[in-house]
């Protein structure tokens, strides 16, 4: 029985829960794939940088650090992604709250691209120094 604020959409617990959530986000990496170029082109240049994280990193520590920012702007990306789907839902129309969210989102994905290329630099640096 649901509760009458609780989502009928709300899984079951236990194993089929972690089935269908694993399955709900192979469906999201499917779509942002698919639908969201710039999540093609950020994945395309975590494939890239992905071997020399292993390179440039003299320690398990800045590797995975390394990895850790590549994987931080997918997540940023998806999320800003969601924003925006769900931002085009309510309205296609130009509404100022909608535009400022997506502005908000995209502001966060070019921090967290800000913010691995320093750190990239400072690790690729960092011994010449």
């Amino acid at each position: 029985m649901t509760l009458p604020n609780e989502s009928p959409f709300k899984s079951k617990n236990g194993m089929h829960r972690i089935f269908k959530a694993t399955q709900y986000s192979v469906q999201g990496l499917h779509a942002a794939f698919k639908h969201e170029a710039a999540f093609r082109q950020e994945l395309l240049l975590c494939a890239i940088m992905t071997p020399l994280a292993f390179y440039l990193g003299r320690s398990l520590l800045e590797t995975l650090f390394l990895l850790a920012t590549l994987v931080s702007v997918l997540v940023i990306e998806l999320l800003n992604s969601a924003l925006e789907a769900l931002a085009d839902q309510v309205s296609l129309e130009h509404h100022p709250l909608l535009g400022r969210a997506k502005d908000l989102g995209s502001a966060a994905v070019m921090l967290t691209l800000v913010f691995t290329t320093i750190v990239w630099i400072a690790i690729a640096i960092d011994p010449f120094i």
